[in-house]
């Protein structure tokens, strides 16, 4: 998905970053030298991924601000490269998470102007099974619920508005209903050390049927034009092209191109 327009609405369009697809029209262009966005595409994944047990996985809508913090502090680990001989890293780290932690919390809240409403959507394992994985992590992505520590290890948000900042809008539906029929999905990245697990299905799933719940009829995700592995994803959750950025926009944003692809729920309106 990108750095958030806020590392939330706020950090900038970063490139994609893990193989399956960083869709985010937020997070903000970092000017500090000890980090730049990451592009898996070209930059190898340092870490080996592992298979988990899909019984423990738990894939759901944030329900605290400690959930939504560790959710903010994958995004930063996921869409960033870090020169960790840097003086202050870790510092930096957790400048870019508080910026990303804020912007997610006014989205959540509804308190974003142009946004009827925001779900940030978590994939949940146990700590237990995540520490035995990565130390990194677990430490990093942690928070409690219901008395059991656990670990955000892929996170994206759900969007019921006519259109994101900085990004090419979708068609449909047509007319009035735009505002409140409408939703886009943004801020997708899966932890490099749980890929191809099926995370990212799960997470395009489950926005499916948040999005069915809340009257949502054409649900959209952006993709750069490059990210094959992001394609397949969105392509085979039933994603369809609707049309593509024009090129000097995306000079102008210095950005890869990006398409915008379109699903249709099963909800019809007669406007």
């Amino acid at each position: 998905m990108v750095p958030s327009p806020n590392l939330g609405m706020s950090l900038l369009f970063f490139k994609s970053v893990f193989s399956v697809v960083p869709t985010c029209p937020e997070l903000y262009r970092s000017q500090h030298l000890n980090c730049q966005l990451s592009d898996h595409q070209t930059v190898a994944i340092p870490w080996r991924t592992s298979r988990i047990d899909r019984s423990l996985l738990s894939v759901s809508e944030t329900r605290s601000e400690s959930e939504l913090w560790a959710a903010a502090c994958l995004r930063v680990r996921t869409f960033y490269d870090f020169n960790q001989q840097t003086f202050g890293i870790e510092d930096h780290k957790r400048y870019l998470a508080e910026r990303e932690f804020e912007a997610l919390k006014e989205r959540v809240a509804g308190k974003r102007k142009g946004f009827r409403r925001v779900s940030c959507i978590n994939a949940t394992l146990p700590a237990s099974l995540v520490c035995s994985i990565s130390d990194d992590l677990c430490s990093s992505c942690k928070f409690s619920q219901d008395g059991e520590d656990r670990v955000v290890v892929g996170t994206l948000d759900l969007n019921q508005c006519s259109s994101l900042p900085d990004e090419i809008s979708g068609m449909k539906p047509m007319g009035i209903g735009a505002d409140f029929a409408r939703a886009y999905i943004s801020n997708v990245c899966v932890a490099a050390e749980l890929h191809r697990n099926g995370l990212g299905y799960e997470l395009i799933a489950k926005s499916k049927m948040v999005a069915e719940d809340w009257g949502i009829s054409d649900l959209y995700v952006h993709v750069a034009v490059d990210n094959e592995a992001a394609k397949n994803l969105y392509m085979k959750s039933g994603f369809t092209l609707e049309s593509d950025e024009p090129a000097w926009q995306a000079r102008f944003l210095d950005r890869p191109r990006r398409l915008l692809l379109w699903a249709a729920l099963p909800i019809t309106y007669e406007l």
